[in-house]
């Protein structure tokens, strides 16, 4: 198939709404559909002050693109979701025959691409890593119920950021004291557990929620009653972890900076230290690996839950 062979394409602002109804149809989550939408008008309005067609970008327009953006100091974990972004919507088009094969990909393995051991549930950049004095000093210097709750959940199950978006109120099991994620392709087991320091702060939220009225399901609701948003969440990290001296946005250094994933790190790494077998922080993780369903199935429910209970740092909260 040569170019000219790919007739009747659709007009940009056509193509990226057909785009995004192929991501609702592959059911993506609606904060992931916004973001690429936005990245690839983004990248639609460098391809026009330089007069180029999506359907003729190749390569080397990808690796200006790259420069242009580095320029504007876009930051390479930006960079990386942006990219992944860009390498879906060409994707998109390759399926549709729109174009012969996608440019991102080369650029985006040579440039952007990081590599981690899938087999060490350890295996991490080099995020901020604090100490469990540190968190509590974080946790408790939040004075909002929601935000309060939101760091506090993040802290204690070490959910994904789109995880905890997703959470419905009714997701919650009160009585184990567990809550049923929404299905994740990064995720094999969907059950996280709280301990009771959670459990004060999510029912002091939730009777806060009541008197918003709110109609979405969604257990984190934003000014407007409707579902958090990433950048919700994100803001609320950033915030407190700054006003704590945890967070230094004016360094380029990844280890000053506290993002919602640090929580996940913690999580993982203080379960560690405290003596959780290995096994068991990987099912708590649900990380998606060959053998992480297996040793889910493997693990008793209860016997999980003890261990969380037991290894969970407290607080204070």
């Amino acid at each position: 198939m040569s170019q000219q062979t790919l007739v009747e394409l659709p007009l940009p602002t056509q193509i990226v709404e057909l785009f995004v109804q192929d991501c609702r149809d592959r059911e993506m989550t609606a904060d992931s559909i916004q973001h690429y939408r936005s990245v690839v008008l983004h990248f639609f309005e460098f391809l026009d002050k330089h007069g180029i067609s999506p359907y003729r970008a190749d390569k080397q327009v990808f690796i200006e693109y790259l420069r242009n953006r580095k320029l504007e100091g876009v930051g390479q974990k930006t960079l990386e979701n942006n990219f992944t972004a860009l390498a879906s919507f060409y994707e998109f088009l390759v399926f549709q025959d729109y174009v012969e094969k996608n440019p991102v990909t080369g650029v985006r393995k040579r440039y952007l691409r990081r590599y981690k051991n899938e087999n060490d549930v350890d295996a991490e950049a080099q995020r901020k890593l604090i100490s469990v004095e540190e968190m509590s000093l974080l946790l408790n210097s939040v004075l909002d119920t929601r935000d309060k709750a939101i760091l506090t959940l993040l802290a204690k199950t070490g959910v994904r950021r789109g995880e905890l978006i997703a959470m419905d109120v009714t997701d919650i099991d009160w009585v184990e004291q567990s809550i049923t994620l929404k299905k994740f392709k990064k995720r094999s087991g969907r059950t996280v557990f709280f301990d009771d320091e959670t459990s004060r702060l999510l029912k002091r939220w939730l009777n806060q929620r009541q008197t918003l009225n709110a109609s979405t399901p969604a257990l984190f609701i934003g000014e407007h009653s409707e579902r958090l948003r990433r950048h919700g969440i994100s803001h609320a990290v950033v915030k407190y972890a700054e006003k704590v001296g945890l967070h230094d946005p004016k360094s380029s250094r990844l280890e000053d900076h506290f993002s919602p994933h640090c929580f996940r790190h913690w999580f993982t790494t203080h379960l560690r230290r405290a003596g959780m077998d290995r096994e068991f922080i990987k099912a708590l993780r649900g990380d998606r690996r060959r053998e992480a369903i297996d040793i889910y199935d493997r693990i008793d429910r209860q016997e999980l839950r003890r261990a969380y209970l037991a290894f969970i740092p407290q607080l204070g909260l």
